[in-house]
């Protein structure tokens, strides 16, 4: 049992509460000391620990939606072990890894040999997107979908490697025809053709990673247009910090941040970050996804290759952001806690509300610190885009499943594993 007294909410309201078992029992502004006495009463066979934040901020633990955590096929560069560590120490609870692995997670046995491994390495909750093959896998889609194994699909329509990139039309139409929501990634006129694909044949599309300002107005004018954007078929938008944080100038500044800045949609221009920034305060962004794709430092400075991590920065970065006055707190908590929950349907997680699952982080708003040099790098990269960033605001706390995961710059020497998420429908 856990109480956690004197904290403060995204909306600056005191916030205070008590978690029993993997649960959140009670939450309010303030705890009456008589109801902390027959909630121990209640349960007189479990200890409370009480943590006084202080005046901490206290929010749901983020939910990630877009991962390469590279099991199986890459360890060598990431594991769900240490994937999950990383997203651990940054405030991230929930992660949802992509299909683009070796074996792909395109066959129903793949997602269960995936599932099992992560059920033995994740420190954090977890789920898993589906993958559309160029093989045409429509049946497959159908069989994981109707049994509840998955509810998403992610395709490939601009770049990947092996069977993940489609662009076969008629396999396109029959991927969209037996999926739920498609998580897509597109670029250029290919964003046209997945919102059209949706209209059409499909029942929700997140397109994801969107870098530029070209590319995002594509997807905010179908968002507009009750044709495209329905009850039936809804669409969503995704931005990542990479897109919002940097740029082609930063990119070119020097020869090592020519090679390490390297990632697939590639960085746009300073007035692209702008517009996203703008799409995001001005409520038409619905997600932050990290698309954390690591790859070994020696892979990046070697030849081109796409991909970085994400996850240990990502919340950081928008705190930082906040401290700027670029961004609402309550805007952050949105688009990676409560929007991530409510558009891939999970049960019970994204919100700091009583019966639901007690996945809570408290974040240092004053707390400056530079990445990569005050802090240990989880991820087994071993890097960070970010490196000698001086940022303001950081996770002190991270609570999975109404266990103490991380804390104070340590983890637990009682780990327990995450969960795979439930979801509703």
């Amino acid at each position: 049992m856990l109480f956690l007294k004197n904290g403060v909410d995204v909306f600056g309201k005191q916030i205070e509460l008590l978690i029993l078992d993997d649960k959140i029992f009670k939450v309010g502004e303030k705890i009456l000391e008589s109801e902390i006495e027959e909630f121990k009463k209640e349960n007189s066979n479990k200890n409370l620990k009480i943590i006084d934040l202080n005046g901490k901020l206290v929010m749901p633990g983020v939910i990630d939606i877009h991962t390469h955590m590279r099991e199986p096929g890459f360890t060598y560069k990431e594991d769900f072990a240490t994937g999950s560590r990383a997203c651990a120490k940054a405030g991230i609870t929930t992660f949802y890894d992509m299909p683009n692995t070796i074996p792909t997670t395109t066959s129903l046995k793949a997602l269960e040999e995936k599932k099992k491994l992560a059920a033995r390495k994740s420190i954090v909750n977890y789920g898993f997107h589906f993958g559309g093959s160029k093989n045409n896998n429509a049946s497959e889609i159908k069989k994981v979908i109707e049994s509840g194994k998955v509810n998403t699909v992610k395709i490939f329509m601009n770049v990947s490697t092996g069977e993940m990139l489609i662009e076969d039309d008629e396999i396109l139409k029959k991927v969209f025809e037996n999926s739920k929501l498609v998580l897509v990634h597109a670029e250029n006129e290919m964003i046209d053709k997945a919102l059209k694909l949706n209209k059409d044949y499909g029942n929700g599309l997140y397109v994801c990673h969107i870098p530029s300002k070209e590319e995002l107005i594509k997807v905010l004018n179908a968002k507009k247009d009750k044709d495209f954007n329905n009850e039936k078929h809804p669409i969503y938008a995704e931005v990542t910090p990479h897109h919002l944080f940097l740029n082609e100038e930063i990119r070119e500044s020097t020869k090592r941040n020519k090679m390490l800045l390297r990632m697939k949609p590639e960085l746009r221009t300073k007035a692209d970050n702008e517009f996203l920034w703008e799409a995001l305060n001005n409520g038409e962004i619905d997600t932050i996804g990290t698309d954390h794709a690591p790859h070994l430092i020696s892979e990046k400075l070697e030849k081109i290759t796409f991909g970085m991590p994400g996850v240990e920065t990502s919340l950081a970065l928008m705190l930082n952001a906040y401290n700027e006055k670029r961004v609402k707190l309550e805007t952050i908590q949105k688009l990676m806690c409560e929007s991530p929950a409510k558009i891939m349907k999970i049960r019970k997680r994204g919100k700091l509300e009583e019966g639901y699952f007690a996945d809570i982080i408290a974040v240092d708003l004053s707390k400056e610190w530079t990445v990569g040099i005050d802090d240990k790098i989880e991820s087994k990269c071993g890097w960070t885009p970010y490196e000698n960033w001086k940022l303001k605001g950081k996770n002190i706390l991270t609570i999975v499943n109404g266990k103490i995961v991380f804390e104070n710059g340590k983890f637990s020497d009682r780990l327990e594993n995450g969960r795979e998420v439930e979801f509703y429908e």
